[in-house]
């Protein structure tokens, strides 16, 4: 897996959120909330959906599988002027991105994200920026099919 280094201009998005960790993974629930409701936000950009994580500065440094983080199921947005009830804002810093195309199951998860944070940071020459991880669900993502596609999108500096 070869990235693309990008740098990305700020984003407003809109969806909703949820406090989990590793071991507690509450991500079904997330877009189980989320994908009824996504058409309710009118002024999306797109049909792309962001599977976005915030996590705290020392969150891999120090990692542990219990260490909560938020994570979001959202869209992108021209404008905050209509937000539908319950549903929350978000804004995306611009910065600096490892972008990784990633085809396979999410089973797999758990040995791509190894590969970028034990394989190929360490030996990239960047290294990991506190802001937002976010994966990119556009129209070839397939939840749970091998033949799923998606971008994944690591802060660097």
């Amino acid at each position: 897996m070869i990235p693309i280094i990008t740098t990305i201009s700020a984003k407003k998005l809109i969806g909703v959120s949820l406090n989990m960790s590793f071991i507690d993974n509450k991500t079904a629930e997330l877009w189980r909330s989320f994908m009824p409701r996504r058409k309710e936000i009118a002024n999306n950009i797109s049909n792309e959906m962001y599977s976005l994580q915030v996590y705290d500065e020392n969150f891999f440094s120090q990692f542990n599988p219990v260490t909560e983080f938020k994570k979001w199921a959202l869209v992108e947005v021209t404008d905050f002027n209509t937000i539908p009830g319950g549903m929350e804002t978000f804004e995306l810093e611009e910065g600096m991105y490892a972008v990784f195309y990633y085809k396979g199951s999410p089973a797999n998860a758990t040995q791509v994200f190894s590969y970028i944070m034990k394989e190929w940071l360490p030996q990239s020459g960047y290294v990991l920026d506190n802001r937002p991880h976010f994966e990119v669900l556009g129209e070839k993502y397939k939840n749970g099919s091998d033949e799923s596609e998606e971008e994944i999108w690591i802060p660097i500096r």
